[in-house]
């Protein structure tokens, strides 16, 4: 008997494609669309919205000869993702809804649903890869980067559990995204030359000022520029020494606080918690030979620090730390224990190259010093460490 796997169409190319490889696999296939936003405040009007990626999906879904269904998970993702976005954005920190809506919904309450079709798996188009070992007669599921490095989405998935994993799928993990759109073009689906979708996880590209108003009050406040050169300490190069006290690696970690009095007000903003850090657009402020930059926010007196370009010294830190309920390993059969020190290539940020860093495993949390600085760390967002091509665990940044 056929294994049934349940494919998230999308509307778009990576899964269309991820459809037919599956089917050609031999499973029964069954095309699942998910409907999670209907609010367009925010939404800039040229992109598509999904009432287009439904009119794709179903178009594909007929193409390849797979039964379709639609199902609206917007009650769970505004629960769970959205609400998220705007409690986090409050507090001055910048979350990563792509990485919360794998872990919540597709991965989650998609999951579900591709149940109650009788699904055995559930399948995107990711470009990631999975496999298996076993240890101790226990089968672990590892999470590998994509084979396109120009596309791997690993870092996307990097809060996944081995449950999820367990019942995932990632057909075009091992393709490069041109093979994927010849393959489209070869069965002539409607997805083929279509576009990449950006912005939020299913809501689009937004002008996020305008999304977030929908919760978050506009006030003004001040634009204050750093240009003091003292202010900042002598971060040395290479990783540290492995035997660091718990007081140095928070000293390593802790993010510059800036006052009102050390720099001088350039210009006036509507709301601190509109920005974010590394931030150039959406200051309006003139006058400089460079762009400028914010390198600091401080919501409780609603103030944005920024510095003069691409080289200021206040983009750039040493390291980070996350606390101990928001570390996650996919790995869970070798976690970091209290006192452990470890060595691995490390993401703050989707595309960015692996960087060199070292893992320090405290009572509080993880802390992780680069080899070299990190520019625009910033809280909220997603830290994932890797060993090889291997995503073994992840967290949400606390400084």
């Amino acid at each position: 008997m056929k294994k049934k796997v349940v494919v998230g169409l999308s509307g778009g190319v990576d899964s269309s494609v991820a459809a037919w490889v599956l089917k050609e696999q031999g499973f029964e296939v069954t095309g699942l669309f998910m409907k999670n936003w209907h609010d367009t405040t925010g939404l800039i009007q040229s992109e598509c919205h999904w009432e287009d990626d439904l009119m794709f999906a179903e178009m594909v879904a007929k193409k390849i000869g797979i039964a379709f269904h639609q199902v609206d998970l917007s009650g769970p993702y505004r629960e769970r993702v959205v609400d998220y976005m705007f409690a986090e954005y409050e507090k001055g920190r910048t979350p990563n809804p792509d990485v919360l809506c794998n872990r919540e919904i597709k991965f989650d309450s998609f999951a579900d649903e591709a149940r109650k079709l009788g699904g055995d798996f559930v399948a995107t188009g990711h470009y990631c890869r999975k496999d298996e070992l076993k240890t101790n007669d226990k089968t672990i599921y590892r999470l590998l980067a994509g084979a396109d490095n120009n596309k791997d989405q690993s870092y996307f998935l990097c809060q996944v559990s081995q449950k999820q994993l367990a019942t995932a799928l990632f057909p075009i993990g091992n393709l490069t995204k041109p093979e994927v759109r010849q393959i489209a073009e070869k069965l002539g689906l409607a997805t083929a030359q279509r576009k990449d979708s950006q912005g939020i996880c299913f809501v689009g590209k937004v002008h996020l000022p305008t999304f977030l108003q929908q919760k978050l009050q506009a006030k003004k406040g001040n634009i204050i520029e750093i240009k003091d050169p003292k202010l900042f300490p002598d971060l040395s190069e290479g990783l540290p020494e492995k035997g660091l006290t718990e007081k140095l690696l928070s000293e390593l970690t802790d993010p510059f606080q800036y006052k009102a009095s050390d720099g001088e007000v350039i210009g006036t903003h509507n709301g601190a918690h509109f920005f974010t850090i590394g931030q150039r657009k959406g200051m309006n402020v003139g006058g400089h030979k460079e762009a400028l930059f914010v390198i600091a926010t401080d919501v409780v007196n609603n103030i944005v620090y920024v510095g003069e370009g691409q080289e200021h010294p206040g983009l750039n830190r040493k390291g980070l730390f996350i606390r101990k309920e928001e570390i996650h390993w996919i790995r869970t059969d070798i976690p970091m224990v209290n006192g452990e020190i470890r060595d691995y290539m490390v993401r703050i940020r989707y595309r960015q190259p692996l960087q060199i860093a070292r893992l320090f495993c405290t009572d509080n949390g993880i802390y992780i010093i680069f080899d070299k600085l990190q520019r625009g760390i910033t809280p909220g967002q997603f830290a994932a460490w890797y060993y090889g091509d291997e995503v073994i665990g992840s967290g949400v940044i606390d400084k």
